[in-house]
C-alpha cells in the first residue's frame, strides 16, 4: 500500500520499520474520535470555502459509513497504514475517491492526534468520575449502617483511640472527593481544542477553529500552535490523578486484607470476591484486594513513563510522543477496572461488629480520655499524661484494663480521680464525646454523611 506521505521517498520503508513504526495495534481505540473530529473538520472546510459543500457532504457520509463498519466489526486495520488517522483516511479515499484526499487539507497528524486523545480522555474522565461517585455512594450506604459500630482507630498500626466504622469509611470518602475534584480540574485543561495548529505553525487557510470547537463540545481553542501539538501535560495530569486514586484504593485494600485475617477478624469478604488455594482447602484469600493493591504500581509506572518520555523533548512534535498512548490507555483501563471491582467487594463484605467493639475495648484506647478527665479536674495535660502512663503500666503488670481498676487503685496515681471516671472512660461515651466537626461521634458522622450525599448531587 502506498504511503499517503510517500511522495518525497524513492523506496519503500522496510517491513521491520513498518512494524516498529505502526501504532494501529493500540491507537485503533481512538477511531470514533478520529472520525468525529474529521467530520467537523470537513464541515468547517466547506463553511470557510476551502472545499465545496458537496465535497464535505461526501466526506462526512463516507466517514459515517466507515464508523458504522468499524463498530459492526467489518473493518480490518492495516499495519502499513501506520495509525488510526491514516487507516481512516486510506479507507475514505478507497470508498469515495479523489475527494477523500481533500480531507487532510489544513491539518496534520500532529494536531489530529492531539485532538483525538483529548476527546478520548474527556470521555474517560467522565466515566472514571461516575465510578468514583458510585463507590462514594456505596461507602456512604455502608457508613449509615455503622454510625454506632465502635472500632479501634490506629496510628503506627497500634490501637490508639476508639472511633466508628462509619468515621473510618468517611475518611476514604474524603479521599475520593479529592480524586473527583482533581479529575474535574484535569478535564478543564483537557477540554481545549488543538485542531488548526497544523504540524506546528498553523496554516494559511482561513480556518474557523471556534466552529470546530463548538461542534466537538470544547470550551475553547489552544492559543499557541507549537504548544498545541507538543502538549501532553493533560495526559500526565490524568495519570497523576489516576495514581492518587490507585494509592487510595491500595491503602483501603491493605486494611481490608488485614481486617479479613483471623488475627483481626473485623470483616469477612463475600465468596464471590474471594479465591481459594489450589493446595490448602481451608484458605479464603482476599485476592481482589491484593490485585488492586498490586496494580497501583502499574499506574505509577504509567505516570513515570509519560514524564520520562516528555522530559527531554524539544518543541514541537517528536515521534517519541507516540509512546504516550499505551501508558495513558493502560492507566485509564486499570483505574476503571479497579474501581469497578472494588465497589462490589466492599458492598458485600460482612462486618463483624462484636470483634471490632472488643478490639476497641482492648489496647487502652480510652487512655487519652482518662487524661482528658484529669485535665477537667484541674490537672495540667502533661502531668495527666504522665499519671495515665503509670496507670497503664500498672494495668499491664496486673493484666487489667483501665475500666477494671478500682478507685483505690486509681488513687495510687491521683487523688483527683473519683467515681465519675468510669463514665468518662466508657468506650461508647468516648466516641460520643468527640462531636467536633469532622469527629467520630454519631451526630458528627451523620452530619458528614448528609453533607457528602449533598455533594454527590452536584
Amino acid at each position: 500500500m502506498a504511503k499517503l506521505w510517500g511522495g518525497r521517498f524513492q523506496k519503500e520503508t522496510d517491513q521491520l520499520v513498518d512494524d516498529f513504526h505502526s501504532s494501529i495495534s493500540f491507537d485503533c481505540r481512538l477511531y470514533k474520535y478520529d472520525i468525529t473530529g474529521s467530520m467537523a473538520h470537513a464541515q468547517m472546510l466547506a463553511r470557510v470555502g476551502v472545499i465545496a459543500p458537496g465535497e464535505a457532504e461526501a466526506i462526512v457520509a463516507g466517514l459515517q459509513q466507515i464508523l458504522d463498519d468499524i463498530e459492526a466489526g467489518r473493518v480490518e486495520f492495516s499495519v502499513t497504514a501506520e495509525d488510526i488517522h491514516m487507516n481512516v483516511e486510506q479507507m475514505l479515499i478507497e470508498r469515495i475517491g479523489e475527494v477523500g484526499k481533500k480531507l487532510h487539507t489544513a491539518r496534520s497528524r500532529n494536531d489530529q492526534v492531539a485532538l483525538d486523545v483529548r476527546m478520548y480522555l474527556r470521555d474517560e474522565i467522565d466515566a472514571a468520575t461516575t465510578l468514583l461517585a458510585d463507590l462514594t455512594g456505596t461507602l456512604l450506604d455502608l457508613a449509615e449502617k455503622h454510625t454506632a459500630t465502635v472500632m479501634p482507630g490506629y496510628t503506627h498500626l497500634q490501637r490508639a483511640q476508639p472511633i466508628t466504622l462509619a468515621h473510618h469509611l468517611l475518611a476514604y470518602c474524603q479521599m475520593l472527593n479529592r480524586d473527583t475534584d482533581r479529575l474535574a480540574d484535569c478535564r478543564r485543561r483537557v477540554n481545549v481544542m488543538p485542531l488548526g495548529a497544523g504540524a506546528l505553525a498553523g496554516t494559511t487557510f482561513p480556518l474557523d477553529r471556534e466552529y470546530v470547537a463548538r461542534e466537538l463540545g470544547f470550551a475553547g481553542v489552544t492559543e499557541n500552535s507549537l504548544d498545541a501539538v507538543s502538549d501532553r501535560d493533560f495526559a500526565v495530569e490524568f495519570c497523576a490523578a489516576a495514581s492518587l486514586i490507585m494509592m487510595h484504593l491500595s491503602r483501603f485494600c491493605e486494611e481490608i486484607i488485614l481486617w479479613s485475617t483471623a488475627e483481626f477478624g473485623f470483616i469477612e469478604l463475600d465468596d464471590a470476591y474471594s479465591t481459594g488455594s489450589s493446595m490448602m482447602p481451608q484458605k479464603k484469600n482476599p485476592d481482589v484486594a491484593e490485585l488492586i493493591r498490586g496494580k497501583s504500581g502499574r499506574v505509577f509506572g504509567d505516570l513515570s513513563t509519560l514524564l520520562t518520555m516528555l522530559k527531554g523533548l524539544p518543541l514541537a512534535y517528536n515521534k517519541d510522543m507516540q509512546e504516550d498512548k499505551e501508558a495513558l490507555f493502560d492507566a485509564v483501563d486499570t483505574v476503571k477496572k479497579c474501581l469497578q471491582a472494588f465497589r462490589p467487594m466492599v458492598a458485600t463484605m460482612r462486618v463483624k461488629d462484636n470483634n471490632m467493639a472488643q478490639a476497641a475495648r482492648g489496647g487502652f484506647t480510652n487512655a487519652t480520655d482518662l487524661a482528658d478527665y484529669l485535665v477537667q479536674r484541674g490537672i495540667a495535660f502533661r502531668e495527666a499524661h504522665e499519671i495515665v502512663g503509670r496507670a497503664v503500666a500498672y494495668c499491664l503488670e496486673h493484666q487489667k484494663s483501665l475500666e477494671e481498676l478500682s478507685l483505690e487503685e486509681y488513687h495510687q496515681f491521683s487523688p483527683a480521680i473519683e467515681a465519675g471516671v468510669y463514665q468518662a472512660i466508657d468506650i461508647a461515651r468516648c466516641v460520643e464525646g468527640r462531636s467536633v466537626t469532622g469527629g467520630p461521634a454519631p451526630t458528627a458522622v451523620q452530619e458528614a454523611i448528609r453533607a457528602a450525599r449533598e455533594r454527590l448531587k452536584v
